[in-house]
């Protein structure tokens, strides 16, 4: 059989937001303190206590937004504990993430700061499992108010004149979980309820995000988008990819056979039918697709590296996390007129993580070089593609053998995201692109790849995994052959 692809470059579809790049930090494990922040006096160079090096890559791949504080965090977060003199300002115990002490010296002032510096949206999760309305209303107007009030007048006293932009809020997070356990009528009427005090100060305009399903709770989204469409602007929803069983064991993320390797993608590419799902009910009442569907927890969860606190969720990652990554974003990018952003969990040191660090050592994760291969799409349109692909087959269970997506930027410039999903045998694509002539066009690629299943970055060895250039195809008769080596990531540019 022959693998063909037909990417019709001159038929440009819904625009693939950079929002769907972006990224989730929760005070959790290392992923803020060690991972984020070192404070001004650490011996690690940082920026305003914001470690550099970890700043410098971040910015490296544009993150767009980032979300914050949590998380299961969030439900518990009391944001005035995160203001003011650092030395004053309480602690707490992080019940969620190990039982440490928190002691909030990153708090809203922090965060705020992190995302100037990265040029990205701040995204913040306001408390409603044991927050009251009054603070998450305050919250805002701390935040968001130019005038004469007792909260901007705080904001001013703890050393910020003017306000910040804040777009993007969450009312809750995983509020029939770890955020209050709750039936979807319940929370539908605490969403209504919260939803009205954030309120728009002065210029600035919030785009409020409704708490989501948990994976295939069709229901949840039914009663929510029944009940309450019309007063948000997005709902989110949280899957994992997880090999094994949540609670029995999710698996080893570099100890893992074929079977787990074949099971992890089949997962992956069960977000394509959740979004299908649940967009079909939120399509009931909103068919005009005004409301983003927001998934804003996404990403691979193994067990926790062995020595290391299994509350902090620290795992390593391989190439088998890199196809994760590109066969998300590959569907969130043909869903693009509906799924407005995506929060990878998470950013550093937690999950699926773009960065790990040890003390001053950082390494950049096989997960980030997709991140940043892949940023040429934010903003682009999606072009509509068709595909005649053979099948991946393990035992008796068969998946696309190819993940595929195109896109052409603002400038012309038009992009084809692969990844071969098999892990021991290459693939030859035969790609068709209508519109163009590949004979008056520069075609160059990156790939990332590996030569075992588990292979990933280490503190001494930092680049064993990496993008290096592309050449592997060919072009006759306006048609471009390439060929994928197993477990590979590509992106072609044409211009």
């Amino acid at each position: 059989m022959t693998n063909q692809i037909i990417i019709n470059t001159d038929i440009e579809k819904s625009k693939i937001s950079k929002h769907i790049y972006g990224h989730f930090a929760e005070h959790l494990g290392r992923g803020i303190y060690e991972g984020i922040w070192v404070g001004e006096d650490s011996t690690i160079p940082n920026t305003n206590g914001i470690r550099s090096d970890v700043l410098k890559a971040l910015k490296n791949i544009n993150v767009p937004v980032l979300r914050w504080p949590g998380g299961c965090f969030a439900d518990e977060y009391h944001w005035k504990d995160g203001i003011g003199p650092r030395e004053s300002r309480k602690k707490m115990v992080n019940t969620h993430w190990g039982g440490v002490v928190e002691n909030n010296h990153f708090g809203t002032h922090e965060f705020m700061m992190l995302c100037e510096l990265l040029g990205c949206e701040p995204y913040i999760c306001g408390n409603v499992g044991s927050g009251t309305v009054q603070e998450m209303s305050e919250w805002v107007e701390y935040m968001t108010f130019d005038g004469e009030s007792p909260m901007a007048n705080l904001r001013k006293g703890n050393g910020r004149e003017e306000p910040w932009k804040l777009k993007y809020f969450g009312v809750g997070n995983e509020n029939w979980g770890c955020g209050g356990n709750m039936r979807p009528e319940y929370y539908a009427d605490l969403y209504r309820r919260y939803q009205t005090y954030v309120r728009n100060y002065t210029d600035n305009r919030i785009y409020k995000i409704a708490g989501g399903a948990n994976v295939d709770d069709y229901n949840w989204t039914e009663v929510l988008m029944k009940n309450a469409h019309w007063l948000m602007d997005g709902i989110s929803l949280h899957y994992y990819t997880i090999p094994g069983d949540f609670w029995k064991g999710k698996g080893s993320s570099l100890n893992f056979t074929d079977n787990e390797w074949f099971i992890t993608l089949k997962k992956a590419l069960f977000m394509d039918e959740l979004i299908r799902r649940h967009g079909t009910i939120m399509d009931k009442y909103d068919p005009e697709k005004r409301i983003g569907l927001i998934i804003d927890e996404w990403g691979t969860w193994f067990d926790p590296e062995p020595g290391t606190n299994p509350g902090f969720l620290y795992q390593q990652n391989t190439i088998r996390d890199a196809l994760v990554a590109a066969i998300h974003f590959n569907i969130f990018h043909e869903h693009s007129d509906r799924v407005h952003m995506t929060n990878i969990a998470q950013t550093i040191n937690v999950l699926q993580a773009m960065i790990l660090t040890e003390g001053e050592k950082m390494i950049l994760t096989p997960t980030y070089h997709v991140f940043e291969m892949f940023k040429v799409n934010q903003d682009a349109s999606l072009l509509a593609v068709e595909c005649n692909l053979e099948n991946y087959q393990l035992e008796d269970d068969v998946l696309p053998k190819v993940s595929v997506s195109s896109s052409k930027d603002g400038e012309g410039k038009v992009y084809v995201n692969l990844a071969n999903l098999d892990h021991t045998s290459p693939t030859e694509l035969s790609i068709e692109l209508r519109g163009i002539s590949l004979e008056e066009t520069t075609i160059t690629g990156r790939i990332l790849t590996a030569n075992t299943t588990n292979a990933h970055n280490t503190f001494e060895q930092p680049n064993n995994v990496k993008p290096t250039v592309f050449a592997s195809f060919t072009v006759a008769n306006n048609q471009l052959s390439v060929k994928l080596p197993p477990m590979s990531v590509v992106v072609l540019s044409l211009e």
